[in-house]
C-alpha cells in the first residue's frame, strides 16, 4: 500500500510541475527587402520564441524618424515589440530583459553594423560592442556589453 502511495505522489508532483512553454513574443520588424543580415536578426529572434512580423520595405527612413531613431542610434532595420523601439542588431536576450524590467525609456539600439551581434556574425571574430537604451530625449546609456572575441 505504501508503494502505491508513493507512485500516486510522484505521480501527482510529475503532472502538475510541468511548466508550460512561454508564449511567443510578437515583434514587427521594418527593414530593406534586399538586407541580407536582417533576415539573419530575424532568425535569430524566431530561435528565441519570437513571433516575427517581416515588414520588407523599399524604405524603412520613414519608420525611423516616426520612431525618433536618430543617425547616433541608427542601423538597418528597426523593431516594435511591446511599448518599445528596438534598432538594429540587438540579442534577444535583452529585448526580453527589456520587456521584464520596463524601464522608461523609448528602446534599446546597437548603432551601425558591429561584426558578432546577432545577424552579423563572419568567422569566428566578435567586435566588442554596447547595446545602449535611449529616452525621448535621445539620451543613451549602456544597457548590456558585449566583449571582443577571437
Amino acid at each position: 500500500m505504501n508503494l502505491l502511495k508513493s507512485v500516486l505522489v510522484i505521480a501527482l508532483f510529475s503532472t502538475t510541475a510541468r511548466a508550460e512553454p512561454p508564449k511567443p513574443v510578437d515583434i514587427t520588424v521594418y527593414r530593406s527587402a534586399s538586407c541580407s543580415c536582417c533576415g539573419k536578426w530575424l532568425e535569430h529572434l524566431k530561435a528565441n520564441n519570437f513571433n516575427v512580423k517581416d515588414m520588407a520595405m523599399e524604405d524603412v527612413l520613414p519608420i525611423k524618424q516616426k520612431q525618433g531613431i536618430t543617425d547616433k542610434l541608427a542601423s538597418c532595420h528597426t523593431a516594435l515589440v511591446g511599448d518599445y523601439v528596438i534598432e538594429g542588431h540587438v540579442p534577444a536576450n535583452d529585448i526580453m530583459k527589456l520587456l521584464k524590467s520596463k524601464p522608461k525609456v523609448i528602446g534599446l539600439a546597437v548603432p551601425g553594423m558591429v561584426n558578432g551581434s546577432p545577424g552579423m556574425e563572419m568567422g569566428e571574430h566578435k567586435n566588442a560592442y554596447e547595446v545602449v537604451s535611449f529616452d525621448k530625449d535621445q539620451k543613451m546609456a549602456v544597457f548590456s556589453s558585449y566583449p571582443e572575441s577571437k
